[in-house]
């Protein structure tokens, strides 16, 4: 499980960053179209309003789940959660707590 939680973590920044660099070459760093945009109608605010609770859940995960098993390096997690989003931090921390777990058969 541990390679699939990896490829499924490349595959989080992969598909968001494809989107979000054309937008920031055609736009650049506007803060503001960004707020305009999320709240241009219900849908956009609804996608927001629920990828920012998801976000706050897993940063909450992550953190007391990363001290109850010892998960080492989770604070990469972490800052991937910031830095790209909950599509690359759930299956990157997945990743690292799997690669820890004493392997069974």
């Amino acid at each position: 499980m541990a390679l699939i939680y990896l490829m499924l973590a490349g595959i989080g920044i992969l598909f968001p960053y494809a989107a979000l660099i054309p937008w920031l070459f055609q736009h650049g760093p506007d803060i503001q179209l960004v707020i305009d945009n999320i709240k241009v109608n219900k849908l956009s605010l609804f996608a927001w309003l629920d990828v920012l609770i998801s976000g706050v859940t897993l940063l909450l995960f992550i953190v007391v789940d990363a001290k109850r098993h010892g998960v080492r390096y989770y604070l990469v997690a972490i800052a991937g959660l910031f830095f790209v989003g909950v599509s690359f931090a759930l299956p990157l921390y997945l990743y690292l707590r799997e690669r820890q777990l004493p392997i069974k058969y």
